[in-house]
């Protein structure tokens, strides 16, 4: 039976999972936020369509994960020292908060960070070291271990945290009452009692590329999970081109939809009982639920796009008024809900594929494989480039907000917001982002972007200001 099997789960220790030490870590100007200029060659643009360059990546129904997956094709999937020093935390003076800037950064030489997700003072970090790390007011807390492989999703709900992975399993872990840095594994989603009991009936038998699996069952990477609003359902998408459907406090899936003819990137469910699904084909599509008893379904209400380029991330403001969809081509669309899901235009600047989306009060934040963050306000439907966050050595792969509980933080800026990004150089930095900061213009945009120091150059010393799109390699994220 292996570690994470066992009814009471595996945590951390000395010897599972090292401790870093904790050191100074330099910092550049804190309003100016600096990294080296993109590589393009080294991280190209993802589209929808097969690549020219591998005839493995072609749109085959039989493809697996792992071929072409970001996993293998990433340059950055490398097991060298990471190019930052072991210094896990290191905070500004409470009187010299930058406005919109870097504050710290969270390293650990384990593996590249590809989920995130905060409660509180606590944040929760999944790699593809297996490991989820917890940090408590931005030091390290605890961690925990699952053997299902790279953690591609977190989401939390009460003392629950759900874990997506790309083996295809779900995992539930429970916060102990008695120490809340010890966290137990609850189960796994399917439980093996639901497995034993549908495996007996033929008829739960799905046909998945050329082999039959359960169809309670993912059978391929879970990429995206997301809890309905009254956190009573779990949402979760996988590259196997379904969404299915759990309920949360029986742990029983509910239903199983074929929601796309390509991988699901990103699952978001929002008010009123939409869900929004965007996939590698190219499409996003609006889900409604419906209740009839104890009877749940979900059916296709709209499709909002159909391109070319591979849907990858969207996200959806707190009333659910504006959808995000952000595409591998590196553009960002947005719709109206309230007319009925128009189109309501295109946020323009990313030079590569955006990876993640995250929507908090007036502020949208979208990172990308071009290394940066863009800060953007919204005003009705006009949106304005505040910020470009710029500092990470990989791409920016997810994001989570905030809201900034200090109260002298926030004075005089309007709403203030800590951002956390987690990227493919194994680290996690650590933004303030006001409301109310000036809007950049386009030289300072540009000094934003090109802005480095010696600590954010590659370890082997390169540099590269290539502006030049590169090749599809994946559609998978």
């Amino acid at each position: 039976m292996k570690d994470d099997e066992r009814g009471g789960g595996m945590f951390a220790d000395a010897e599972t999972i090292p401790r870093a030490k904790f050191g100074n870590l330099a910092h550049s100007d804190p309003n100016i936020s600096s990294t080296m200029p993109s590589d393009i060659n080294d991280y190209s643009m993802r589209n929808s369509s097969a690549s020219a360059i591998s005839p493995a990546c072609s749109l085959d129904p039989n493809r697996m994960s792992g071929e072409c997956s970001p996993i293998t094709m990433s340059p950055w999937n490398q097991t060298s020292s990471s190019p930052f020093a072991k210094s896990p935390w290191q905070p500004f003076e409470d009187n010299n908060v930058p406005q919109n800037g870097l504050i710290g950064s969270l390293v650990r030489e384990e593996g590249h960070i590809y989920s995130l997700a905060a409660t509180g003072d606590l944040l929760y970090t999944g790699s593809d070291s297996k490991n989820i790390r917890v940090w408590k007011n931005l030091k390290e807390f605890s961690g925990f271990k699952s053997n299902s492989g790279l953690v591609k999703a977190i989401v939390i709900s009460g003392d629950k945290l759900f874990t997506g992975h790309q083996d295809g399993k779900i995992r539930v872990w429970r916060v102990s009452s008695k120490d809340p840095s010890v966290h137990k594994r609850a189960g796994t989603l399917p439980t093996m009692m639901d497995i034993f009991k549908y495996s007996v009936k033929p008829s739960n038998y799905i046909q998945v590329r050329r082999q039959k699996t359960l169809w309670i069952k993912h059978s391929d990477a879970v990429s995206c999970l997301s809890l309905s609003e009254d956190k009573k359902l779990l949402y979760s998408a996988s590259w196997d081109r379904t969404l299915k459907v759990w309920r949360i406090d029986t742990s029983k899936c509910l239903e199983s939809i074929h929601a796309h003819d390509d991988a699901v990137n990103s699952v978001v469910a929002s008010v009123e009982g939409l869900v929004y699904t965007g996939a590698a084909d190219g499409t996003v599509k609006v889900w409604k639920r419906e209740q009839s008893g104890k009877i749940i379904k979900h059916s296709l209400v709209q499709a909002l796009l159909k391109q070319e380029s591979a849907v990858t991330a969207l996200a959806v403001n707190a009333s659910g008024s504006i959808v995000y969809c952000g595409s591998s081509d590196g553009l960002v669309n947005f719709w109206q809900r309230e007319k009925q899901l128009s189109h309501g235009g295109v946020l323009k600047g990313h030079k590569l594929a955006v990876l993640c989306l995250a929507a908090a009060g007036n502020l949208v934040f979208s990172g990308s494989a071009d290394k940066t963050i863009c800060v953007w306000r919204r005003e009705g439907v006009i949106h304005t480039c505040l910020s470009v966050l710029a500092g990470h050595t990989g791409p920016v792969k997810c994001l989570a907000v905030e809201h900034d509980r200090d109260t002298n933080a926030n004075k005089g800026h309007g709403p203030r917001w800590i951002v956390y990004s987690g990227s493919l150089d194994k680290s996690v930095k650590v933004w303030g982002v006001s409301e109310q900061a000036p809007e950049l213009t386009p030289v300072a945009m540009v000094q934003q972007r090109m802005g480095f120091d010696a600590e954010s150059l590659p370890s082997d010393g390169s540099y590269s200001s290539s502006a030049g799109r590169g090749s599809s390699h994946s559609r998978r994220y």
